[in-house]
Order: structure tokens, then C-alpha cells, then sequence
């Protein structure tokens, strides 16, 4: 279920912004409590909480007290945002300066994305 590659609050942080972002978790729509993550994913309580606690803290959950914690409104618009700014700089800018290594101008970069498009 996780990998050995980042912690696991920071896995489940990241399962819950994918789900927000492909629908799956609406906004204002409850999530999981702590004890609801602990138990379904077998791992301790605290290291859920710490997962839960990083959404507070960017503000894509919100707590309700006593009743648990809910998706931001602008939730999904936040990560969406996040993800374009993030497109741009892992692939695009690289993108143009190679292009630019290359003598590819970005009239034909465009057009080439264009043409690739169409198909």
C-alpha cells in the first residue's frame, strides 16, 4: 500500500490531494478521521494525524470541532493551481531551454505541440 520512498503521512497527504483533485473527495465532503486512517491503513495513529495536520496547515482540509474534518471550498482549485505552476516549471522551462540548446525556436515548438495535438 505504501512505498519506501517518502513517509507515510506525507503518502497519505498526497492520496487524499488526488482524490480531491480527480472528484473523488468533493469539497466540504468529510474525510477519514485519524483513527479511520489508522485502523484501514494499519499504521500508527500519530503518523495519520501528522498527514492530516500537513492539509490543515495548507488549508485543503478545515476542521469542524467535534465532528472531524472536511475539504476546503477552494480546495481542488488550489492543488489544480499548484499542479499547473508545477507543470510549468518540471517541464515546460526545461522544455525551452533545450529547445533553445537545440536552435529550436518556440514558434516551432508551439506549432509541433499543435501538430500532435490534431492526431
Amino acid at each position: 500500500m505504501f512505498d519506501d520512498q517518502s513517509p507515510i503521512y506525507r503518502q497519505i497527504a498526497h492520496r487524499i490531494k488526488d482524490d480531491i483533485l480527480s472528484g473523488a473527495l468533493a469539497e466540504d465532503s468529510q474525510v477519514m478521521s485519524t483513527n479511520q486512517y489508522a485502523a484501514a491503513y494499519r499504521i500508527n495513529p500519530a503518523t495519520a494525524a501528522k498527514g492530516l495536520r500537513e492539509l490543515l496547515d495548507e488549508e485543503i482540509l478545515y476542521k469542524r470541532r467535534g465532528i472531524g474534518m472536511f475539504v476546503s471550498p477552494d480546495a481542488r482549485a488550489k492543488l489544480r493551481q499548484q499542479h499547473r505552476d508545477r507543470f510549468f516549471i518540471d517541464f515546460v522551462e526545461p522544455m525551452i531551454a533545450q529547445a533553445e540548446t537545440l536552435g529550436i525556436s518556440l514558434d516551432e515548438v508551439t506549432e509541433h505541440i499543435k501538430q500532435k495535438k490534431r492526431v
